[in-house]
């Protein structure tokens, strides 16, 4: 059981997860610059719009886990859906709903800054021409300092998202094993199984200890928050 690894938690939790280009312009793209030809009426050069936020994935469907059956007398091995108990416990829908509150909120903020850029980027666009040197320098200067800016929100805002996802699964997984042991051991089991990753054609269903799972870690004492 110590070597029992909780990816279906992953699963459910990086749903929310994908910030791919959700503040600011492609990585090493560099600000748009108004051309000067010689000799003919300057006009600048079309700047690429900066991608729009992405949208969060929907996370997953909690997948329809039927009734317990009776558990087979005499029975040594046992399954259980790890995605469906991170799916359909309490703890599991309360990770999954703050990974996806921080997505939503980082998201919020690259759109705001990716609505400021494009703002910059469509100035120089109209008005590049007509500007002093100056003030063209600037405002070029400006969207390269929001391009770099975005690209590292971006980042770091993907690292906080993962240290946040790896802290939950670690908090759920740190729930769940001993209760799957306790269950293992009063079933009289030799070994448990992952039903999503040991490859399963057919088990007999009296022996999928999933929703008997469900129930103890809801009804599981809450541990107090580490100081």
């Amino acid at each position: 059981m110590k070597g029992l690894a909780l990816a279906a938690l992953a699963l459910v939790l990086s749903a929310t997860s994908a910030f791919a280009q959700a503040a600011g312009q492609p990585a090493g793209q560099a600000p748009a610059r108004p051309a000067q030809p010689a000799q003919t009426t300057p006009r600048p050069a079309t700047p690429t719009p900066a991608p729009a936020p992405a949208t969060p994935a929907p996370a997953a469907p909690a997948q329809a886990v039927p009734p317990q059956a009776p558990f087979p007398a005499g029975a040594k091995a046992g399954f259980v859906n790890l995605q469906a108990i991170a799916q359909m416990t309490s703890e599991g829908k309360a990770a999954a709903a703050k990974v996806n509150a921080l997505a939503q909120k980082k998201q919020t903020e690259g759109a705001d800054k990716a609505k400021a850029l494009q703002a910059n980027q469509a100035k120089l666009q109209t008005s590049g021409t007509v500007m002093s040197d100056t003030a063209r320098a600037q405002l070029e200067k400006e969207i390269e300092r929001q391009t770099v800016e975005g690209q590292r929100f971006e980042q770091d805002a993907q690292a906080e998202l993962n240290e946040l996802q790896q802290e939950l699964q670690q908090q759920f997984q740190a729930k769940l094993l001993p209760i799957l042991v306790d269950l293992s051991k009063e079933k009289g089991l030799q070994v448990l199984f992952s039903a999503g990753d040991a490859g399963v054609i057919w088990i007999e269903p009296g022996i999928d200890l999933t929703m008997e799972a469900v129930k103890r870690m809801d009804s599981a004492p809450a541990k107090p928050a580490a100081k």
